[in-house]
């Protein structure tokens, strides 16, 4: 993947190159909280006890969390071939750039669970130190895997559940509806239940590929819903997609 200016990326794009870049020079980490996780997912406190993978969650404190609350996470990622330092030289170098994106753009961001971009900014920091203190630990834990979509390196119906932030149809202009279904597909095959958010793409419309995805899912014995969740950062972003076997 040939390596983008950032000048000319929404922050939502920005993000997107933490999941898919294979270069450092293209990545800019952005983590989430174990309490973004569960109000983006929904998760009721009998699912966090369960196996759950965090696919595509870059330098996210969810599993650093989870495995100190004595809870079974398995993130996966292709930032996870670097260092914990180059990372976080990446994470210093590119912050600014985000935090101007989000500043420039108020009309496509909501601020509940963050109030403003300077708190946006702090928790993203603190998040970064969580995640940095568990990476060593984590990589020899094999809590920490690299790979990516839409080809997996678990075993079939390894987890209970599989979980995929701000990557499947917030990319919809750049990642195709036969990715989507693929990925989907191979989310499906690793867990016994898989939860995507968000539903909208980059211009905050509901995604194309959505209808795609579900209309493949009844031939796997499969079946889905919309939900609406508590978390809400990019503007109308509030609903997460559950599958789950018929």
């Amino acid at each position: 993947m040939r390596a983008t200016p950032l000048d000319n990326l929404s922050p939502e794009a920005i993000e997107f190159a933490c999941t898919m870049a294979m270069r450092l020079d293209q990545i800019i980490p952005w983590g989430r909280t174990r309490a973004e996780y569960e109000l983006m997912f929904n998760l009721s406190p009998d699912e966090l006890r369960e196996r759950t993978l965090d696919c595509g969650g870059g330098p996210a404190s969810f599993a650093a969390e989870m495995a100190a609350a004595g809870h079974s996470v398995v993130a996966v990622d292709p930032i996870y071939a670097f260092s914990g330092q180059e990372i976080k030289a990446r994470f210093e170098a590119t912050m600014e750039t985000v935090l101007t994106q989000v500043q420039a753009t108020p009309e496509d961001w909501t601020w509940s669970y963050h109030r403003d971009p300077e708190n946006l900014r702090a928790n993203r920091i603190a998040i970064m130190e969580r995640f940095l203190a568990d990476y060593p630990a984590g990589i020899a834990n094999g809590r920490y895997v690299v790979g990516e979509l839409p080809a997996l390196p678990f075993p079939d119906q390894t987890f209970d559940r599989a979980l995929c932030s701000h990557l499947l149809f917030l990319y919809s202009d750049a990642l195709s509806a036969e990715f989507h279904v693929q990925s989907v597909r191979e989310l499906c095959r690793v867990a016994r239940e898989v939860r995507i958010f968000p539903l909208l793409n980059l211009k905050r419309e509901l995604s194309p590929h959505l209808a795609a995805v579900r209309s493949i899912l009844p031939q796997g014995g499969w079946s889905s819903q919309v939900v609406t969740v508590r978390y809400e950062l990019q503007r109308g972003g509030n609903q997460m997609l559950r599958i789950f076997q018929a």
